[in-house]
């Protein structure tokens, strides 16, 4: 049965996280706060949970779902090979609006659809999520509508879509806060260098190039930008296979 907790009271805060973290555990979807608008969120270790999510969007595998980590370490237990380049982004705006693509390990047991061998990797700059994230670990997430409507803003309009195909619904007011822009995240490609933005968003190319000079804009190619030089990168993103990623405004 599906039950919705209205996460700005304490104790219903509490009670919904816990009810959360079972229904994760019991490879079920719930619907969570984050930094952009809700999202959809199960365990990124379960293949029927992923594909639970996926079903409940009407999405295919086509489409994987990014995985939001609760802190900067998980970065090497899920994803290999990251980048000097990619790291230092990853200090300068986590928790935030940036996704980094990243080789994921090969050795992890979890199925999130067609990646090609990637993940995308995020940390939300919202308390409800990473109240949650700490408690479940890694979550795969989309955002929480069906696919080609209107991501949603609240639990409420999650809810208006995704029924009862969510155990869990967090309620915490609306996301983004009211008064702030609607932005996604900022995606990057980092399976390969120079690193590479293939989704415009909350950060913008001129604060990533403040971290990283190199950054390649949107269909940008290296020989506009001069990147510093990095001894031993031997593939560049021009022969590197395109990362698949769930691109929607969620991210």
């Amino acid at each position: 049965m599906t039950t919705s907790y209205d996460c700005t009271a304490a104790e219903q805060r509490a009670a919904g996280l816990e009810h959360a973290q079972r229904a994760i555990r019991e490879h079920k979807c719930v619907v969570v706060p984050t930094d952009t608008v809700y999202g959809i969120a199960a365990d990124a270790f379960s293949p029927l949970a992923v594909t639970l999510l996926l079903a409940s969007k009407g999405r295919s595998r086509k489409m994987p779902p990014p995985v939001l980590i609760p802190r900067l370490n998980a970065l090497d237990g899920l994803a290999t090979d990251v980048p000097a380049e990619a790291r230092r982004l990853a200090e300068a705006f986590w928790p935030g609006g940036l996704t980094l693509i990243l080789h994921a390990q090969p050795s992890l047991d979890w199925d999130l659809g067609e990646t090609k061998g990637t993940v995308a990797l995020r940390i939300p700059a919202d308390d409800v999520a990473q109240d949650l994230l700490t408690l479940t670990g890694p979550l795969a997430v989309s955002s929480a509508n069906r696919t080609g409507q209107a991501a949603a803003q609240t639990a409420a309009d999650a809810e208006a879509q995704l029924a009862e195909s969510v155990e869990v619904y967090l309620e915490g007011g609306p996301r983004p806060a009211e008064g702030a822009e609607a932005l996604p995240s900022t995606i990057v490609d980092a399976t390969a260098v120079p690193l590479r933005v293939v989704r415009q968003g909350a950060i913008s190319l001129e604060r990533l190039r403040e971290v990283v000079p190199g950054v390649l804009g949107v269909g940008e190619e290296p020989s506009a930008v001069e990147p510093p030089e990095t001894p031993g990168t031997a593939e560049s993103s021009e022969t590197a296979e395109t990362p698949a990623v769930d691109d929607s405004p969620r991210n």
